[in-house]
């Protein structure tokens, strides 16, 4: 096989892949040199190559000392030892800068180039371990051992298949490189020697110095068989990944030029038509921005931007962003404010006209309104409006808004989860855009509007972020001021904005957002509210929507009553506003066919518009047995009476039964209230053996419905004192309350809700704890008119009021 010069590889060059096409010794010739300890050979040092056995490889040899030793080996015809240095900048190398593994060789040539260099022929003959080094001048010379190869038999089939696996996958490599010559491919399929095949492919292919001695190292002809395999799988699929990302490069290079020319066709077609709609653009800008209200420091990064995108081609990539980026600047109502409305009887008058009730809230958006009318200036309140669904949080939002003579923002939290839908994106991403807060502000097209976060408990949080962290700044009247959106990238005051936030469950929300507002409740409505609101709201509203006049049907307040009663189960009023509907779209129905239909709803004739009655009034049942006591309970859509049974029955007295699907709470209470008599039973004159023998069973009516809280805790007690005691309870009594180990009574809330419950099923007592008398103050007089009150604070007072002598 012939030797081009260009393809000889430099003993100098830097590059780790050989470029050279290397030779196969004709076979294992005797040479004399036996390598036992003690015998020594001189070293030439290789700076980035690698030198197996029975491979021919021309070096190009530049150091004097090196010039030396091969003219020296030539002429004797004997053998040297060649090793690769660990670092090729070394010009002198010593023992420590060599690699001990290496390679016993033969001089085939020395050759003269034209160039004045000396290239030799070298050939690879056995492995050798370099001991140590025994001379440096006039050359290097060392002590070695020669290595032999552990070569496995012919008739191993797992090596057999093994070498036909790194044929094929070199020859695979040589098809795929365009640095290897395609000649190697030809002498890969004629080598029939295993041991030089590996070899041949070890010294050849574009492997890395360090891999290459790693392979020479190697003893076990198998196991450097592997260890190929495995760097010319690594090899191919690196080749693979190259030759796809080439074709994708010279796709990408073919559609750009392709655009390029389209968009040189489109400029000569404008200039044609006279113009450039991009300096047309331009100018726009600069006239918007003279009316703008900015500060300083806005005005200069507008300016900035905005000589950017000048500076940029119409067609690059980047121009839509940048122009998207400098509209967004200018839309922004930089200094752009409403002039509120400070008249504080209007403002009341509005509220109340929308709105029925919500006195606290009222009373709290009139006190900002008085202080920004004396003082000029405010930061404004973070308001967190919550409560059960459908009691008008979110529409009192407009009507602060009426009432403000503010713009009204509304923007729902519902299941956001993303922070960036907060603050924005960054403009390094494509299709990035402002946060929602800046989106609102800028439609709004004021710096003061009233923006409502409706539905703040429901924010989520995932891998993109915590939206719920975002809003801590939103909602910081002391950071707002110099909010920071993403894409904006400039700091916008949002201390003048009236935030709103609403909530349905407080539990849900992060402490610190919490801590951050000024939270109001609104209370689900008592049915006496709910038929106000209904008969000054939902039903002039539903008249006009069904295009039905006042004349042709009339609804009294005691059938609007019934409707509550008996067709809704909520706290708020959407229900009710459904129903509303469905009759008037009945009404609808006959007028369109009788022009002269004039109809009363009335008790009589519900059924007919709404169907058959869907719930039924709790009503207070009597005393006539022992162990009945009514308590009263707080649902999510208002108040309800609550019975609680108990019974007894023979046995050990070790059993209590708990039944009517009750939470943990609840049955803590049971259990409280039985240790409770067992440690007192001589206040009720109740003999101790009673609670040896009789086993107790506690039942709560309804057991579909999922029962918890503590507040059912004295209606447990006195109704167990009552079957023990064999005393009938009170009529016309209900009581709520937690109790204690020591018999303390505990207040508990939803006391408002309870009351009106009590109240529409008969009751004319009630027992409270003492601590609980403030909420009965907050009641109008006429919802709790004819209820008495009876406030306690230890069970004895309970048991005393209630038990019948």
């Amino acid at each position: 096989m012939n030797i081009k010069i260009e393809q000889l590889f430099s003993e100098d060059n830097e590059l780790e892949q050989s470029e050279f096409i290397p030779l196969i010794s004709d076979g294992e010739e005797i040479f004399n040199f036996e390598g036992k300890e003690g015998d020594s050979l001189p070293i030439l040092p290789l700076r980035n190559m690698v030198l197996f056995p029975g491979v021919v490889m021309p070096v190009s040899v530049a150091r004097n000392k090196s010039l030396r030793l091969v003219r020296e080996v030539y002429n004797q015809n004997g053998v040297l030892g060649v090793c690769t240095q660990k670092d090729m900048k070394v010009d002198n190398p010593a023992y420590k800068d060599l690699y001990s593994n290496g390679t016993v060789a033969k001089i085939v040539r020395i050759l003269e180039m034209p160039d004045g260099s000396t290239t030799v022929i070298l050939e690879g003959k056995k492995r050798l371990l370099l001991k140590e080094l025994v001379e440096s001048e006039p050359y290097i010379r060392g002590k070695v051992i020669l290595e032999n190869e552990i070569v496995p038999p012919e008739d191993d089939r797992v090596f057999v298949a093994l070498i036909e696996a790194i044929k094929e996958l070199a020859i695979k490599i040589i098809k795929n490189s365009g640095s290897i010559p395609q000649e190697i491919s030809f002498a890969i399929k004629n080598i029939e020697n295993p041991v030089s095949l590996i070899n041949y492919i070890c010294g050849n292919f574009g492997l890395k110095v360090l891999d290459k001695q790693h392979l020479l190292e190697i003893d076990d002809l198998q196991e450097r068989g592997y260890q190929l395999l495995e760097l010319l799988n690594k090899e191919s699929q690196l080749l693979e990944i190259k030759v796809s990302i080439q074709a994708k490069a010279r796709e990408d290079i073919e559609q750009q030029q392709r655009e390029y020319f389209l968009h040189q066709q489109m400029k000569t077609i404008q200039d044609e038509l006279g113009g450039d709609s991009k300096q047309q653009e331009i100018v726009e800008l600069q006239e918007r921005a003279k009316k703008k209200k900015w500060n300083d420091t806005v005005k200069k990064i507008f300016e900035k931007e905005l000589s950017k995108l000048e500076r940029m081609h119409s067609h690059s990539p980047d121009y839509g962003l940048q122009s998207n980026y400098v509209d967004t600047i200018l839309n922004i109502p930089w200094g752009e404010f409403t002039k509120d409305n400070f008249n504080l009887v209007r403002a009341q008058k509005v509220l109340d006209k929308d709105h029925f009730g919500m006195e606290k809230v009222k009373e709290r958006i009139l006190e900002h309104l008085a202080v920004l009318k004396l003082k000029g200036d405010m930061k404004s309140p973070i308001i967190c409006l919550y409560g059960p669904p459908g009691v008008g949080k979110t529409s009192l939002g407009r009507s602060i808004a009426d009432t403000l003579n503010r713009k009204y923002i509304r923007m729902s939290l519902g299941g956001l989860h993303d922070e960036a839908e907060i603050r924005g994106h960054r403009r390094t991403y494509i299709g990035a855009m402002p946060g929602r807060i800046v989106q609102n502000i800028i439609k709004s097209g004021s710096s003061n509007p009233v923006f409502i976060l409706d539905e703040i408990d429901k924010v989520n949080s995932d891998y993109k972020g915590d939206p719920s962290s975002a809003l801590l700044e939103v909602l910081d009247p002391e950071q707002n001021s110099n909010f920071h959106d993403n894409f904006l990238d400039i700091d916008f005051d949002l201390s003048n904005v009236l935030f709103i936030a609403t909530a349905n469950n407080l539990n849900t929300i992060p402490p610190p957002l919490l801590d951050r507002m000024e939270l109001i409740e609104v209370s689900g409505y008592i049915l006496e509210e709910k038929v106000e609101i209904a008969m000054r709201h939902l039903w002039p509203k539903q008249l006009d929507n069904h295009g039905v006049k006042k004349d042709h049907v009339t609804i009294s307040k005691s059938t609007m009553k019934e409707i509550v009663s008996s067709y809704t189960r909520e706290s708020g009023v959407r229900e009710l506003d459904r129903k509303i509907a469905k009759i008037l779209r009945k009404v609808a129905r006959k007028i369109a066919i009788d022009e002269h239909f004039i109809s009363e709803i009335t008790g009589d004739n519900l059924q007919e518009y709404l169907g058959a009655v869907e719930y039924n009034s709790e009503k207070y049942q009597g005393n006539d047995y022992y162990g009945v006591v009514t308590g009263l309970a707080w649902t999510a859509v208002g108040g309800e009476i609550l019975y609680i049974e108990s019974s007894l029955s023979k046995g050990k007295g070790e059993k209590l039964t708990l039944t009517g699907n009750l939470g943990d709470v609840m049955k803590e209470s049971a259990m409280l209230a039985l240790e409770y008599l067992k440690s007192h039973a001589s206040l009720l004159k109740i003999d101790d053996s009673v609670f040896e023998n009789w086993n107790v069973h506690v039942h709560v009516p309804e057991g579909a419905i999922p029962k918890d809280g503590p507040s059912a805790g004295v209606a447990m007690v006195t109704s167990l004192a009552s079957s023990f005691a064999k005393r009938k309870v009170k009529k016309e009594l209900a009581m709520t309350g937690e109790i204690t180990l020591r018999g303390k009574v505990l207040p508990v809330g939803g006391i408002k809700e309870k009351i009106l419950a009590a109240k529409r099923a008969g009751i004319k007592e009630i027992i409270l704890c003492k601590e609980n008398k403030k909420n009965i103050e907050e009641i109008k007089d006429s919802y709790i008119k004819g209820l008495q009150f009876h406030y306690v604070s230890d069970i004895k007072e309970v048991l005393d009021i209630a038990l019948l002598k």
